[in-house]
């Protein structure tokens, strides 16, 4: 751990920087003991916007999406072999080892998850086509495609003091991969830590310079100089979220601001899970979790508890008795259930709150006074028990306006379910809300009633109980964010996230055009129709338009009965004239759909071993008009997109296949997905391609 007086370093400009005055004292909050000090004084905030647009943008977006995201996965591999400083540090926090996981280990997934779901799901590019091409005229002269590319400013990310590493990590990660710079301006109370953990970032060099800069300390006039095409992801509470987000510059410029706000969760149990029930049992360990994990400062935690009032007492009671065995001290002892808080201050705000509803409610438990604390000193840090209310009146506002940001939750009985569905929306939008039940039709209802409340919607039974990540655990694949007092933003949500900082824009113009801007074959533009087969070229060989046209061939009786009899599919309008008398789009018996497909599958697919190695699938399938007996169909496959993978010998090409009909009419089209070797790889055998052909 650094020296008691150590000032806390910012990373501008390319360098490390240290304010020249005292700053402000920032204290162990265990211990009570001096761990750094933090000032940004003499920081140049226009100079770091400007690095991250001149120097840091350009280099990220040289890149393409794959190999921005292989950098975030350097960068979590490079972070999980050094998580055990950062987690000794992290007890500085009030942390016990398994809250820090949930920091400082989940940051680390959340960058590895992002990293994988980009290269999945995004392509070996600079740009993101957003949906298919539309066509925008009667002749298919003019077509559009929605696009994103990256924003040509800074990401501007101002955290909260509870996850001062999965919160600069979950908002990073996206950044990178979307090729935009990012300034990490983490909360004063904890920024030591997110101050390591950037210094061994920036040690690694794995990421270009200008990509990641830091502010510990006040943002001074940061926010004047910040333009439209830069964006704030903002994490803390409402009314600063307010403050900035009215900041004239902000107003202004309109500049994104996206937040993360106050919420006041909460978790209802059905009526069906009386006490006995799996689900009994469930709700309630998952509340002891929620107030106790991070000794309650979860933006996601559960603050209203929300039970049927027949069973409310049992729930209170329940609680009291589980949480008078909990263990409370020093972080550092594996036997300790719950740390403290960040710091005297939190503690301060929380017990007040505590004081406001009490006022509508009466103390269960944990009314601060002689409390045991294990391995520590009690007054010396910022420790405080688990507080559990009851509120006879549920409707009462403070219960629904009033955030303990801490070990603190509110009992609030219902009478039936539409009251329950009004209790969690008085809350006014929340990041989550959860539900224990196992009847199928109060989830309905309650999900229905309240959805349009809530960010993240989390059902638990006894069925999911081994697997569910929590009422209080973001993941990286799912959104995070609610409406309301939550913020009306949204982060994470796998490649969503990287979305959040691009711009999406409507090109449209003629064919070719749109092809060449967006590289990506349209609808309508020019084929290059090859001598050689496509489908025998190495990927470095392809270009986007190359063209194969098949021969035709004639679809039989004989093909369409045998087809029938072979698969088992003998659905009449394939086998029966007379029933098709009155039907509304069929004149006579038709082919199958899959066998149109099989026959252009034989049509078009270069048969000899080469690069071709596998089909993985196919896409945007539709059927444009009927093939009859002794239609006679060929296939036009063309290249759409080609993209290499940063870390196998071969890339994706998406091929579009149409078929048309002798006369001319398309009966089929569709996305065609094909893993295709690189030259260099030549008779190598390849690993992994996945699918079959």
């Amino acid at each position: 751990m650094m020296g008691d007086a150590d000032m806390l370093g910012s990373y501008a400009q390319g360098r490390w920087y240290t304010a020249p005055d005292d700053g402000v004292e920032l204290r162990n909050a265990v211990t009570g003991e001096p761990v750094a000090r933090i000032s940004s004084t003499g920081l140049d905030m226009a100079g770091m916007l400007d690095h991250g647009r001149r120097v840091g943008g350009p280099a990220l977006r040289a890149l393409t999406f794959h190999q921005r995201a292989m950098l975030c996965k350097a960068l979590a591999a490079y972070l999980h072999e050094r998580r055990d400083e950062f987690h000794a540090l992290s007890l500085a926090t009030g942390a016990t080892r398994h809250d820090a996981g949930f920091d400082i280990d989940g940051g680390i997934i959340t960058t590895r998850v992002i990293s994988s779901k980009a290269r999945q799901q995004l392509p070996n590019d600079t740009v993101y086509r957003d949906g298919a091409p539309e066509r925008l005229s009667r002749r298919g002269t003019f077509v559009g495609q929605h696009v994103y590319t990256p924003l040509r400013g800074v990401v501007v990310q101002i955290n909260a003091f509870n996850f001062p590493v999965w919160g600069m990590l979950e908002k990073l990660a996206p950044a990178v991969v979307a090729g935009v710079p990012t300034i990490v301006k983490p909360a004063s109370q904890t920024a030591y830590l997110t101050e390591l953990v950037v210094r061994r970032i920036i040690e690694s060099g794995i990421l270009p310079e200008g990509a990641l800069q830091l502010i510990c300390g006040s943002t001074g006039d940061l926010f004047d100089h910040l333009t439209g095409r830069d964006m704030v992801a903002f994490t803390g509470s409402a009314a600063t979220a307010t403050t900035l987000a009215g900041h004239p510059t902000v107003l202004a410029e309109a500049v994104r601001f996206n937040a993360e706000r106050d919420s006041l969760n909460c978790a209802i149990l059905g009526a069906d899970a009386k006490p006995g029930t799996a689900e009994f049992d469930l709700y309630v360990d998952e509340v002891v979790s929620e107030i106790t994990a991070k000794a309650g400062q979860r933006c996601t935690a559960i603050r209203r508890v929300i039970a049927p009032r027949e069973h409310a007492d049992a729930v209170a009671g329940t609680l009291r008795e589980r949480l008078a065995k909990l263990r409370i001290g020093d972080p550092a002892d594996p036997a300790t259930d719950m740390g403290a808080l960040a710091s005297h201050g939190q503690r301060d705000e929380v017990r007040d709150a505590v004081a406001r509803l009490a006022d509508v409610s009466e103390l269960v438990t944990g009314d601060g006074a002689g409390f045991a604390v294990h391995g520590a000193d009690a007054e010396a840090g910022a420790f405080l028990p688990p507080q559990v209310l009851y509120a006879d009146d549920p409707t009462a506002p403070p219960l629904h306006t009033v955030e303990a940001f801490g070990p603190v939750c509110a009992v609030l009985p219902y009478g039936g379910t539409d009251e329950a569905i009004e209790l969690a929306r008085m809350g006014d939008g929340s990041l989550v809300g959860s539900l224990f039940t196992y009847d199928p039709s109060i989830a309905r209802d309650i999900v229905l009633g309240v959805a349009a409340d809530h960010g993240r919607l989390h059902l638990v039974n006894r069925d999911c109980a081994d697997e569910q990540t929590g009422h209080g655990s973001p993941l990286p694949h799912m959104v995070h964010g609610g409406p309301g007092r939550a913020g009306g933003g949204e982060e994470l949500g796998g490649v969503r996230a990287v979305l959040h900082c691009m711009q999406r824009t409507a090109v449209q113009g003629p064919p070719d055009l749109v092809t060449a801007a967006v590289g990506a074959w349209m609808p309508g533009a020019g084929r290059n129709v090859t001598d050689d087969h496509p489908m025998a070229r190495y990927l470095e060989d392809l270009a986007v338009g190359d063209t194969f046209v098949s021969e035709p061939r004639t679809i039989t009786t004989d093909d369409v009965e045998h087809f029938a009899e072979f698969t088992g599919d003998r659905f009449y309008a394939h086998l029966d004239d007379a029933a098709l008398a009155h039907h509304p789009f069929f004149e006579r018996r038709v082919a199958h759909g899959y066998l149109v497909l099989s026959f252009a599958a034989g049509l078009f697919v270069y048969t000899d071993p080469g690069p071709l190695l596998a089909n993985q699938g196919l896409t945007e399938l539709r059927f444009g008009a009927p093939v009859y007996l002794g239609d006679t169909i060929s296939v036009a496959l063309t290249c759409k997109t080609i993209s290499p993978r940063e870390d196998q010998p071969y890339g994706e090409v998406r091929w579009d296949a149409m078929v048309i009909n002798d006369d001319g009419v398309e009966v089929a089209n569709y996305e065609l997905i094909t893993a295709v070797a690189t030259r260099a790889a030549g008779d190598r055998p390849h690993d992994g391609a996945g699918g079959a052909r």
